[in-house]
């Protein structure tokens, strides 16, 4: 796999564009080096000198595209470090079921493309750019269960958030619908999984509790 060169110039940059739209449209297998080229209005020299090939084009596309949309929707959503840990985890869930309904965001759109046909070509890139952010939202979840919560409850809470945010929102976008099917306020539905999750964490971090001290006293 060839390093592929800082993407600087606007021929670069236009192949990444054209390159997001193609496996966006297509996947990996059905698009080809020549429509993109064509799309980017560039000659296919201009692929290989920039990208090597055609694995490393695709793997640098979802790159960008995963880079434009956390732009475009900062994982933090505008609360700071210093925001308290309900605020933090609501501006992560606004984050991402924003950044999956956005027509423009087209990472998830090839992600989908690749669970239908893998490839396996993105496993890497993904786990690279997505344990910062994977690595935050355990943190957090630690954080509002407390320092008694076994890595399993963390991993159980992280998958159902996750999955509450995800699952709407990739069914909306496979029926070709405006929105996630009867969800038409995003807003109000991210202050939904906000409270729904917040009640499960809260009940989970009691029952830790009530199991801690229920064994400290038969210990004693």
């Amino acid at each position: 796999m060839k390093t592929p060169r800082k993407c600087t110039e606007k021929t670069c940059k236009n192949l990444l564009a054209a390159a997001v739209d193609v496996f966006a449209e297509k996947g990996y297998r059905d698009a080809t080096i020549a429509e993109i080229s064509g799309r980017a209005e560039a000659n296919i020299a201009a692929v290989n000198y920039h990208f090597g090939d055609k694995e490393t084009l695709y793997r640098e596309a979802w790159r960008y595209a995963f880079s434009e949309s956390i732009k475009a929707h900062p994982a933090d959503a505008g609360f700071s470090d210093a925001s308290p840990s309900e605020e933090r985890l609501k501006g992560q869930i606004l984050s991402l079921i924003h950044r999956i309904h956005d027509k423009k965001n087209k990472e998830f759109l090839i992600v989908l493309k690749e669970f239908a046909n893998p490839t396996g070509l993105l496993d890497e890139i993904m786990r690279e750019m997505l344990l910062p952010m994977q690595k935050r939202m355990r943190g957090l979840i630690r954080e509002l269960l407390g320092q008694q919560a076994s890595d399993m409850q963390i991993q159980f809470c992280e998958v159902s958030i996750i999955s509450q945010c995800v699952n709407p929102m990739v069914l909306g976008r496979r029926g070709h619908a405006e929105g996630p099917p009867g969800i038409t306020n995003l807003n109000a539905y991210a202050d939904h999984v906000v409270q729904f999750s917040l009640a499960g964490i809260h009940k989970i971090k009691d029952e830790s509790l009530k199991n801690t001290l229920s064994r400290n006293k038969r210990l004693k």
